[in-house]
C-alpha cells in the first residue's frame, strides 16, 4: 500500500509539472469533471495496477489512502477511463514518455530491440478488417543501458524489417546518443550512415555474409555490446504481470504500451 501510494503520488506530480492546462479544480462542476493532470495520473495508475476497469473503480474505493493523493473522496465511474483513454493522442503521450526518460535519466548509450505483447482482447472479426497479420503487437524499445529508462517506443500491427524501425527511432533520438546497440536484425547501411551523419557510435553485429563481415564483428567489444540484453531486461519488467494487452483497438493498444512505458521510467525514477 505504501509503495503504491508513493508511485500514485509520483505519477500526479510528474504529469501535474509536465501538462499545460487552465488553472481548474480538480473536480469541476458537471459531469466528468477532472482536470487533465488528474485524468492522465489515474490512467497511469490504471496500468501499474493492472486490473479490468470495474475492478480498478472497486479497488480505488477501498483505498482512500490514495484517493487523497488526487483530492479526491471516491473513484470515477470505471467508464470513464474508457473515455479518457481517447481523449490524449499519442503525441503527447510520447512527449511524456520522453520526459520520464529524462527524469529516470539518460547516460548516451541505448540499446533497441523488440518483443511481443498478446492483443487477443481484439476479436477476430476486428482483427481480419484492420489487416492485422500477426497475433502479437510487435513493440520495438530504445532502452538506456545505464538508467535503463525507454528513451522511445515503436508499435506496429503490421509485418515490418527491424532496419527501417531502427532507423526511424534512431533518428527521433539521435541528438541524445553516443552509442546504438542492436543484434544484426538491425544491420542496414542506412542506419549505420545515420548513424554516422549524427556522430553516433553504431554498435551492430553484421550479418556474417562473408570473411570481411566476419571480422568487423570480431571487433566488437563484448563487454559493450552484451550491455545490449539491458532491453530483454526491461522487456521482461513489463512483462511481469502478463504481456496480455486489454484495450481491444489497436491505437489503444499503442496508448496503453506507452503508458505502460512512462510508468516503468517514473518507477526507475523513484528507485
Amino acid at each position: 500500500m505504501g509503495r503504491l501510494r508513493n508511485l500514485a503520488q509520483t505519477f500526479h506530480e510528474f504529469v501535474t509539472d509536465h501538462v499545460d492546462e487552465l488553472d481548474v479544480p480538480v473536480v469541476a462542476d458537471g459531469d466528468d469533471g477532472y482536470d487533465t493532470s488528474t485524468k492522465i495520473a489515474l490512467l497511469l495508475l490504471k496500468e501499474e495496477v493492472n486490473k479490468p476497469l470495474r475492478q480498478f473503480e472497486d479497488y480505488l474505493n477501498e483505498m482512500p489512502g490514495i484517493l487523497d493523493v488526487f483530492g479526491l473522496k471516491k473513484s470515477p465511474d470505471f467508464t470513464s477511463f474508457s473515455v479518457w483513454d481517447d481523449e490524449f493522442p499519442m503525441q503527447e503521450l510520447r512527449r511524456l514518455l520522453r520526459r520520464s526518460a529524462e527524469q529516470a535519466g539518460l547516460s548516451g548509450t541505448a540499446s533497441i530491440d523488440a518483443s511481443g505483447f498478446q492483443r487477443d482482447q481484439a476479436s477476430s472479426h476486428y482483427r481480419n478488417r484492420v489487416g492485422y497479420s500477426f497475433n502479437a503487437m510487435k513493440t520495438t524499445l530504445l532502452v538506456d543501458t545505464e538508467s535503463l529508462a525507454i528513451m522511445d517506443a515503436h508499435f506496429t500491427t503490421k509485418k515490418a524489417y527491424d532496419g527501417h524501425i531502427g532507423l526511424q527511432v534512431f533518428r527521433r533520438n539521435a541528438e541524445d546518443l553516443q552509442a546504438l546497440l542492436a543484434d544484426k536484425m538491425y544491420s542496414w547501411s542506412d542506419l549505420r550512415e545515420a548513424c554516422g551523419e549524427a556522430s553516433t557510435r553504431p554498435v551492430i553485429k553484421h550479418c556474417e555474409q562473408n570473411a570481411l563481415k566476419k571480422a568487423h564483428n570480431a571487433r566488437i567489444d563484448d563487454d559493450i555490446y552484451n550491455q545490449r540484453s539491458m532491453s530483454e531486461t526491461v522487456f521482461a519488467m513489463l512483462k511481469d504481470d502478463g504481456d496480455e494487452l486489454r484495450s481491444r483497438s489497436w491505437h489503444g493498444q499503442f496508448r496503453e504500451l506507452t503508458r505502460k512505458c512512462i510508468v516503468h521510467n517514473l518507477a526507475q525514477a523513484a528507485s
